[in-house]
């Protein structure tokens, strides 16, 4: 039947679909698959430096990085930023998509002013928050100390400020990529709801809170998913321009440690293991993410 279907839509070519998908499924087997299964081989074995030795140890790696005082430190530090990425940032771009989805003039202009975030690659955008915040010529330490009698910001020597400092530039960040989204999905919003609402006497707060929001669902069962693994995993090199996982390891987030003990410790059993700790965490996340706002999700329209 299936090659029945695959003649009547290709005719003569009975081979062409699965000519023209191969070339994606070799480059995700290449690059996804294949490095996947090389590190989870790779986390149950001890190396040289270099590589020239390795030894079976099962699940020593494991249990050493689990252990470890610095990968908890580094769970707490990626704990606390992704919740401000997804909590915060969230919450702030769908305020914005709000008053962007209004009547007012210039709103074209407006929309493309908040979405140019999003363009910016991370280096680009870490090294415009670290001169921002530069103790000695940066704008915000600047006025800082004209507003609090010369008090001096110094973030590259307080760890908390780091960390909240890093956590404000990773939200800012990805605002763009979430405005539109929100955007997108306020536009799609029936008007008659809206004006229906009204009509019973809602207010414009209980009107969002009854209405849009629950019809806002789909995007924000998306956008959760997406700010999770952006926190995750494509934050790295805003830390590595901003920080470099300090001052005192206090922005050593989880992607960042794992390349610290790779490239730099030359650990490659141990980053093995810590790549195939976040992937199980994130699948688990991901999936419960997922499964539970899906069930809260309105696609009716």
């Amino acid at each position: 039947m299936a090659n029945a279907a695959d003649q009547e839509r290709f005719p003569g070519h009975p081979l062409l679909p699965y000519v023209l998908v191969l070339p994606s499924v070799a480059v995700i087997g290449v690059f996804l698959v294949v490095p996947f299964l090389q590190s989870v081989q790779d986390s149950f074995y001890a190396s040289t430096a270099f590589g020239t030795n390795t030894i079976y140890v099962g699940l020593r790696n494991y249990e050493r990085v689990l252990a470890s005082s610095d990968y908890r430190d580094s769970a707490l530090a990626t704990l606390l930023l992704s919740s401000f990425v997804i909590v915060v940032g969230l919450a702030l771009s769908l305020a914005i998509a709000q008053l962007l989805n209004q009547k007012i003039r210039g709103q074209g202009f407006y929309q493309v002013a908040f979405i140019w975030t999003y363009a910016l690659a991370p280096s680009v955008a870490g090294a415009i928050w670290a001169l921002m915040f530069a103790p000695a010529t940066g704008f915000v330490p600047f006025v800082v100390a004209e507003l609090f009698d010369d008090y001096v910001l110094n973030w590259m020597t307080n760890g908390d400020l780091a960390l909240l400092v890093v956590s404000v530039a990773a939200a800012w960040k990805m605002l763009g990529y979430n405005i539109v989204f929100f955007l997108a999905g306020l536009q799609n919003i029936p008007e008659e709801f809206v004006q229906a609402a009204k009509v019973d006497g809602a207010g414009p707060w209980r009107t969002f809170r009854d209405i849009t929001f629950p019809m806002l669902s789909p995007t924000t069962t998306f956008l959760l998913f997406v700010n999770t693994i952006y926190a995750f995993f494509q934050i790295f090199g805003l830390i590595d321009i901003m920080t470099r996982g300090g001052p005192g390891n206090a922005t050593n987030i989880l992607i960042y440690k794992l390349y610290r003990d790779a490239f730099l410790y030359l650990d490659a059993g141990a980053a093995s293991a810590q790549s195939i700790i976040i992937f199980v965490v994130i699948a688990v996340a991901g999936t419960i993410q997922l499964r539970f706002a899906t069930r809260k999700a309105i696609y009716a329209r």
